[in-house]
């Protein structure tokens, strides 16, 4: 998994409220076990016409978006279905960080587990960074990890809270597998240990 530290990028606004995983990737493209891929399909319903023309109006169409890597969303977004191919999507299409006043609860825990930090921030905060979103290509928002704010492109900052284990895992690039590879000494000796004590197994 990639670490996650500082980011320094476009963001996209996007002032939806109850943004869901159905609306992020539909569920006719849940069929891959692929991680890669998906981006193309991220909010395809928003995206395309039934023709497969895209819609200009919609945000992530529009040229001064199109290299998104950050997006600033309204209230909990996220929910609906558990779908871990919602943060697959986002990830490939290039967004690294969400910006919301609320997150889904599986939602918010599976962007940690695919290298996305999700970000919870106060209303009046999210309309601040929304504004500055809205100003395109030339305005670039700066996400700092390990200071834990966000940076407008004018210089404002806001600080936000994480928990230390989740921070621990994105500064590092561990998901479920490297946390585990971080024991392999440990599983290495057991095993060992374990061989020798009962040769028979």
């Amino acid at each position: 998994m990639d670490k996650f530290e500082k980011l320094t990028g476009i963001a996209a606004p996007m002032p939806l409220v109850n943004i869901d995983t159905d609306m992020l990737i539909p569920k006719q493209f849940l069929k891959t076990i692929k991680r890669s891929g998906l981006g193309v399909n991220l909010f395809d319903e928003m995206r395309y016409n039934q023709d497969g023309t895209e819609k200009p109006d919609f945000v992530l169409n529009q040229p001064q978006y199109r290299d998104t890597e950050i997006l600033v969303a309204g209230d909990n977004f996220g929910c609906g279905s558990s779908r871990e191919h919602a943060p697959w999507a986002l990830k490939d299409f290039g967004i690294r960080a969400i910006i919301s006043t609320s997150f889904a609860d599986i939602f918010y825990n599976n962007c940690f587990k695919n290298g996305l930090l999700p970000i919870a921030l106060p209303a009046e905060a999210v309309e601040v960074l929304m504004k500055d979103a809205e100003k395109g290509s030339n305005a670039r928002m700066t996400v700092d990890l390990e200071a834990q704010t966000v940076t407008t492109s004018d210089g404002e900052s806001f600080s936000f809270e994480i928990d230390s284990f989740k921070k621990h895992c994105l500064l590092n690039g561990l998901d479920d597998i490297g946390l585990s590879m971080e024991k392999a000494p440990a599983i290495d000796t057991y095993e060992a240990q374990a061989a020798q004590a009962r040769p028979w197994v």
